[in-house]
């Protein structure tokens, strides 16, 4: 269905990708496809962000009151039959009918009819961290309750981490270069670099992004395990990334899909919207603990300007990776302070509105900073107050969209295990 493909990392797989190919032109972004609990395209969801509209709430979808946190991004109001036919429905977990949702958004909003290109000419790469868990559980409960007979035959791949990039590869006939990253909150941005790989190789355009959640209780208590999540039941108190109450993170679902072309291929087919480019891209390692090394996200940051061939003083907002957990918000910081110096660059967070998306998180800041570039105005973060020590410095845009004049974002990530990213966005 889909072969693995896993992210070069580093400071040598950064420079590698820049070098890579000879095609001129960093390339664009011409569609977006957007799903989470603020809402269910991206107009709708970039309205109630700018507004301030939060989303999380207590779990729905089963019953948290046995679990010590209870709060969730849980995207409702969604009807599957409204967007996909019954053939996808029976074999599709929720999670991925999302994921077909968001990229049929994205290819209309690019204006791609996938059958008038080369099916060896389009790509699709994204991230992922859980793969379709409540397909999975409820097909494991009918193997335990009534035998392997009663189990569906879609098991065999509706539960697996690369079923969104074979599924949107087989419903719109794509079949050029394509994979899945694995890489936790960083996902996102690494599948959009893998996805940069491939046009730089030669295929005109990619279907790239992520989409994600495993709002279950198979997938819950596999949260839970992190040690990271926020245990209170009020939704305004449960997610402050570098507030000094900080207390962990709420996750969420949901995510984007972006189209991603050649620029010279946007322009061929007369593509009705560029809305920006993607200039520089850059993933690193945490070192081990207990080695004394500094954490990798301000080197990500580096190379990815480096990679942009712009300097700090070029990047207008920062979207923050904005953990909830005080010493990861710390690190945090002092990369962001290292980078920009103290309060030189507004900062965001909008993630509080919806929680964290695991591998859905990078695709959706993606697509924010692009909305930002092109209404020139900074999303907030909501429910923030007293800043904690060691944040206090940062410009954090909180409460209230800000008007500004933009023209580069950065966005950076970090994913469970020392996985960080940073993506380098410019309007056109």
């Amino acid at each position: 269905m889909s072969e693995r493909v896993t992210s070069q990392r580093g400071d040598r797989g950064a420079r590698a990708a820049h070098a890579q190919g000879d095609l001129s032109g960093a390339p664009v972004v011409t569609g977006l496809g957007v799903i989470a609990a603020t809402g269910l395209n991206a107009e709708t969801y970039w309205k109630n962000i700018l507004d301030g509209r939060g989303g999380i709430g207590r779990v729905a979808r089963f019953d948290p009151a046995q679990y010590p946190s209870r709060l969730a991004g849980e995207i409702r109001d969604f009807d599957p039959a409204a967007h996909l036919p019954d053939r996808l429905l029976a074999q599709t977990d929720h999670v991925t009918r999302f994921s077909l949702t968001a990229a049929a958004q994205a290819l209309a909003d690019a204006g791609v009819d996938p059958a008038a290109l080369g099916e060896y000419d389009m790509s699709v790469v994204t991230a992922s961290s859980a793969g379709g868990f409540e397909f999975g559980q409820k097909e494991l409960e009918k193997l335990w309750s009534k035998g392997g007979d009663h189990v569906s035959a879609y098991q065999s791949f509706a539960w697996f981490y690369a079923v969104n990039t074979g599924q949107i590869s087989i419903r719109h006939g794509i079949r050029g270069p394509s994979g899945v990253i694995v890489t936790d909150q960083a996902g996102g941005l690494d599948a959009v670099g893998q996805a940069r790989r491939h046009l730089r190789a030669g295929t005109p355009l990619a279907v790239t992004g992520g989409v994600d959640g495993s709002l279950c209780p198979w997938g819950w208590i596999g949260q839970l395990a992190t040690g990271q999540i926020s245990e209170r039941d009020d939704a305004a108190r449960a997610y402050l990334p570098f507030d000094a109450d900080a207390n962990g993170w709420v996750p969420g679902e949901g995510g984007a899909i972006l189209i991603v072309e050649q620029p010279d291929s946007a322009a061929r087919r007369s593509a009705p919207k560029v809305y920006g480019e993607i200039s520089g891209y850059a993933a690193t390692f945490d070192p081990a603990p207990g080695s004394g090394r500094p954490p990798g996200l301000r080197r990500a940051i580096e190379l990815a300007l480096a990679d942009a061939g712009v300097g700090a003083s070029d990047v207008d907002v920062v979207f923050a990776d904005a953990a909830g957990v005080p010493e990861l918000d710390l690190a945090e910081a002092q990369a962001l302070h290292g980078v920009f110096g103290p309060g030189r660059v507004p900062v965001t967070a909008p993630k509080t509105m919806t929680g964290r998306l695991a591998a859905g998180a990078g695709g959706l800041d993606l697509a924010m900073a692009l909305l930002s570039l092109r209404d020139q105005v900074i999303p907030p973060t909501i429910n923030v107050g007293t800043l904690a020590d060691g944040c206090a410095d940062l410009d954090l845009v909180l409460d209230a969209p800000r008007p500004a004049p933009l023209r580069r974002a950065l966005v950076v990530a970090r994913g469970l295990g020392g996985f960080n990213a940073a993506v380098v966005v410019t309007a056109p």
